[in-house]
C-alpha cells in the first residue's frame, strides 16, 4: 500500500531500529500520528537530547552524561576488580543485580572475523592501560556466551595471562527456573562444565 510521504518516511525511520519489522513500524507510525502534538515534540526532544548529551566515559567506556561516569567516580567501589562487558546495556544489567561492587570496562563489541571486527576495533587498548598501575587483581570476563563473546574472552585472557592478574569467566548454563528437557546441548554442556561442590 502507498502511504503519504511523511508517513512513509516515519515508517522507514522506525524500521531502522533493531527488531522492528514493517508491520510494527506501521503500527508505531500510526500510534505517533494519534499522539498529542506536545507528546510528539517531547518524544522528539528526548531523542535529540539523548544523542547530543550522552558520551562514553573516558575511563570505562560506559554511556554517561558526565565524564568520568558515576560508577568510575564512586570511591566506595572495589578498585581491585574490573568486569569486562561487551555493551553499556550489560553494565546496566549487572548493576540491577546489586551484588557486584567493582568497576567495569565496556568493549563496545566483540571480535568477529566474519563481520570484519578484529581486536583493534573494540575497546581493548584502554583496558590494557587501566591494568598498568597494579591496583587491579582480578578481571572478570563477562562477554556474551556466543561464538564472538567466547572468542573475545579467550583473546583477552591470553593477552592478560602474562600480567599475573587473576582472570575469571562468568558461569554459563541453565537459568534459574529453567527445565533440563528444554535446554540445548551447548547450554547443558556449559552447565555441567561450571558445576560446583555443595
Amino acid at each position: 500500500m502507498h502511504y503519504p510521504e511523511p508517513i512513509s518516511k516515519l515508517i522507514d525511520s522506525f524500521m531502522k531500529l533493531p527488531g522492528i519489522g514493517p508491520k510494527t513500524a506501521v503500527r508505531l507510525a500510526f500510534f505517533v500520528l494519534n499522539m498529542k502534538e506536545d507528546d510528539v515534540l517531547e518524544f522528539g526532544k528526548s531523542l535529540v537530547n539523548a544523542k547530543r548529551n550522552l558520551t562514553h566515559c573516558s575511563v570505562c567506556g560506559h554511556i554517561t552524561d558526565k565524564d568520568p561516569c558515576q560508577i568510575c567516580e564512586d570511591q566506595s567501589r572495589d578498585k581491585s576488580v574490573i568486569c569486562v562487558v561487551q555493551d553499556p546495556k550489560d553494565v546496566i544489567a549487572m548493576e540491577k543485580m546489586r551484588d557486584y561492587t567493582g568497576f567495569y570496562h565496556v568493549l563496545h563489541g566483540a571480535i568477529s572475523p566474519m563481520d570484519g571486527i578484529g581486536p583493534e576495533d573494540i575497546n581493548i587498548a584502554t583496558l590494557l592501560k587501566r591494568l598498568q598501575d597494579d591496583t587491579v587483581q582480578e578481571v572478570i570476563l563477562a562477554t556474551n556466551p556466543n561464538i564472538e563473546g567466547e572468542a573475545t574472552a579467550m583473546y583477552i585472557s591470553r593477552l592478560l595471562r602474562p600480567t599475573g592478574i587473576r582472570i575469571t569467566r562468568i558461569a554459563h548454563g541453565l537459568p534459574v527456573g529453567g527445565d533440563l528437557e528444554y535446554a540445548d546441548e551447548v547450554t547443558l554442556s556449559k552447565a555441567l562444565e561450571g558445576r560446583r561442590e555443595l
